[in-house]
């Protein structure tokens, strides 16, 4: 696959996800769509488990790496949904990921925690463990974000995260 789509700047933009947007329900809900992608890592980056969560954070780390993928050709529109879905928790900053396809180097957003001295990060997040264990609730909870984005005066994504998971499952999300 040749990757062509206009880089970070242009019209059109390519961000790397990680965390509960590898999967195609979650990208599909929230962009009514499923565009182009290409699997990448992310080099001298770590995904981290964080207490209290069911998603991961990435932050940098020397000597380690991040396998995702990455969304090609995002409108504006659909990276402004991808920043209000990302909230405050993450910083839209600009990496280098190589293509698992090709090992060429390509420059796209990802979304970094924000408090790199964050307590509450640990371990390694794993995706396989997510999708069996919380994707469904994430997609309702996603699904919500949706509706509640919609309003005039919606709430902000991680608002709308602590009430479903507090509702739905009223028991602690994780150590």
């Amino acid at each position: 696959m040749s990757v062509s789509v206009n880089c970070v700047g242009g019209d059109t933009h390519n961000v790397f996800v990680y965390g509960s947007l590898l999967a195609d329900e979650v990208v599909h809900t929230l962009l009514k769509r499923l565009p182009l992608t290409t699997p990448a890592t992310l080099h001298d980056y770590h995904r981290f488990k964080i207490k209290g969560r069911v998603y991961p954070a990435i932050l940098p780390v020397h000597n380690n790496k991040v396998n995702g993928r990455v969304l090609l050709g995002l409108s504006g529109v659909e990276l402004d949904i991808l920043d209000e879905f990302e909230d405050v928790e993450y910083t839209r900053t600009d990496v280098d990921v190589f293509l698992a396809d090709k090992s060429e180097k390509l420059q796209v957003y990802a979304y970094v925690w924000a408090n790199r001295n964050d307590p509450n990060l640990y371990s390694e997040w794993d995706f396989e463990e997510w999708k069996q264990v919380h994707m469904n609730d994430f997609v309702k909870m996603t699904s919500g974000f949706m509706e509640e984005l919609e309003l005039p005066e919606s709430k902000p994504r991680v608002q709308t995260y602590e009430a479903f998971y507090k509702q739905e499952n009223d028991k602690p999300l994780e150590p």
